[in-house]
């Protein structure tokens, strides 16, 4: 996967001088072995970092200062050992610019009935520091992720490892870049959007670049460069030559080795994650990369065709968040309309991320019927089965908005021996007749990223930080 840097999550545990030394020593012993279990539970997708406690407005400003300052710390986890009184939290807490949970949890699980006296009630108030805590969150509409329950259960750690990645999204949200071959279809709406209002907003860059640039790079690649790559493919995929002879078969996959070599030494000397490109705009192509494209999105590179920059960098997004895992550019294709089997097909001319394959992918070269160029190589293989979610991000001209549909996609029954494309198979939530209509009412769009790993829940923390509108269909 594209590289994302190294993150940590701030540990800041809530308490106050006013029950003195001994308790403070104590409640920093149960964050430490709080903090140790967590991290050796195996759950949790980044390392949590226990910080001095919070005993202070002045301890709790000076932790925040740095987390804002320290790029590695993708956000901070509060827990409230005793009762921290809010007023000690304000400015700290309006300073942070990262992502923020309270954990309202306890250290003990259970009542110790036989024991219980009052240094106990002291020492453990979290349901005290909980309502306290949570009060001035609230009045600073801090947008941020409450999880509930004790510590160690697997339900509340994976609620936690679910939010970290929604947080380090969030994070490299503001590191995407988007490089553009080409401009927008033409007289598609749904692809244009505001460039300057996403980076304000989401921090994503858009540049354009003409495809002669791209075409530059696709010359300079070498023949030994090109066998090597060819070589690669044959380990990991089927060949299919349908009609073509080998020679004429080879010839055009070739030509998609020479395009992901290209592409890849262009973005990653840009420092770009995620493109565009367009079947109307090939100047000097042989063919519109399809496998080429595959490929990259493979490794984590966000992508979406006919110029759909705000698809291509909503895809880099939910691949960071995901892990690159079951993610990926999609496209309203075609409906099942047969009663009870009501289903959408997914597809695109080409390009369909293989990390949702189910199957082993084969190259297949077949004509596009678009663009005018030679017939183009690219991978074919049927859609994984699971429960997910589907994204659009549309652009209202005042506003951004965010469409979430939860799907369950299944893996295709019949076979289709003449579709030259992947496909992915699913049925839209809560049926066919109000999902596809409420999605139509709110203006989503035909390009989407559909995950089979992330929940509705981690979308939505991210547009919480952000301020983006969103609509759930479910």
């Amino acid at each position: 996967m594209t590289t994302v840097s190294t993150k940590e999550f701030w540990f800041v545990v809530g308490s106050q001088h006013l029950y003195g030394e001994e308790a403070l020593s104590e409640v920093k012993a149960d964050a430490q072995q709080m903090t140790d279990a967590l991290n050796k539970s195996g759950v949790l997708p980044y390392p949590l970092v226990l910080q001095d406690l919070a005993v202070s407005a002045d301890k709790i400003t000076s932790i925040m200062k740095e987390v804002n300052y320290r790029d590695e710390v993708a956000g901070v986890i509060t827990w409230m050992h005793t009762f921290s009184p809010a007023k000690m939290w304000i400015r700290g807490t309006k300073l942070l610019q990262k992502p923020l949970l309270h954990l309202a949890t306890q250290y003990n699980e259970s009542i110790p009935w036989a024991t219980i006296d009052m240094d106990f009630m002291n020492l453990n108030q979290a349901a005290h520091g909980d309502r306290e805590y949570g009060f001035i969150n609230a009045r600073l509409n801090k947008q941020n992720k409450v999880v509930v329950g004790y510590w160690e259960r697997p339900e509340v750690q994976k609620q936690i490892a679910e939010w970290m990645d929604a947080a380090v999204a969030y994070n490299e949200s503001f590191n995407i870049k988007v490089a553009r071959f080409g401009d927008n279809m033409r007289n598609v709406g749904v692809t244009e959007g505001d460039k300057v209002e996403a980076q304000i907003q989401f921090g994503w860059t858009v540049d354009y670049f003409g495809i002669g640039d791209l075409v530059t790079y696709v010359n300079a690649v070498t023949e030994a460069e090109i066998d090597a790559l060819f070589a690669e493919y044959a380990e990991l995929y089927d060949f299919d030559y349908g009609t073509y002879s080998k020679e004429a078969w080879e010839a055009s996959v070739k030509v998609q080795a020479s395009y992901e070599i290209a592409l890849k030494r262009f973005l990653d000397n840009g420092g770009y994650n995620a493109f565009t490109s367009n079947f109307e705009d090939l100047y000097g192509m042989k063919q519109l990369p399809g496998l080429a494209v595959q490929r990259l999105m493979a490794q984590g590179y966000g992508f979406a065709g006919e110029g759909d920059w705000k698809t291509a960098a909503l895809d880099r997004l939910l691949k960071v968040m995901s892990h690159n895992q079951n993610t990926g550019f999609m496209e309203d294709y075609t409906y099942e309309l047969a009663a009870g089997q009501e289903a959408i097909l997914q597809s695109h001319m080409l390009e369909v991320d293989p990390s949702l394959a189910s199957n082993k992918p084969k190259i297949l070269v077949s004509p596009l019927g678009i663009g005018d160029r030679e017939d183009p190589a690219r991978l074919v293989f049927d859609g994984k089965a699971g429960e997910g979610m589907v994204v659009s991000m549309a652009d209202f001209g005042t506003h951004y908005k965010l469409l979430i549909n939860e799907v369950e996609a299944f893996e295709p029954t019949v076979p289709a021996p003449k579709l030259p494309v992947a496909r992915v198979l699913w049925k839209v939530k809560p049926n066919f007749q109000d999902g596809v209509k409420a999605w139509i009412e709110n203006g989503g769009g035909h390009h989407t990223v559909v995950s089979l790993n992330l929940t509705t829940d981690q979308i939505v923390a991210y547009a919480k930080l952000v301020g983006l509108e969103y609509v759930i269909i479910r």
